[in-house]
């Protein structure tokens, strides 16, 4: 089943983060450009047949807020 996203995207454009390789040798700021080169977008990509896209409200909970409710 197909989620309406409010961005619509071209599936077949996304890049699969399964796919992602960095080498970890390499310094922090090229293994973030090497990440980012390979995944084009990284708030919207596939992870196998899931869709992920990644958004945030202006006023919302912060991620950390929500991952220590999750946590705690």
């Amino acid at each position: 089943m197909e989620q309406n996203f409010p961005n619509r995207v071209n599936r077949a454009e996304l890049a699969d983060i399964r796919a992602v390789t960095v080498n970890q040798s390499l310094p922090k700021e090229e293994r973030i450009a090497e990440f980012l080169r390979q995944i084009k977008n990284p708030y919207c990509f596939k992870c196998g047949k899931f869709t992920v896209q990644a958004q945030f409200s202006p006023n919302g909970v912060s991620l950390e807020d929500c991952l220590k409710q999750i946590l705690v």
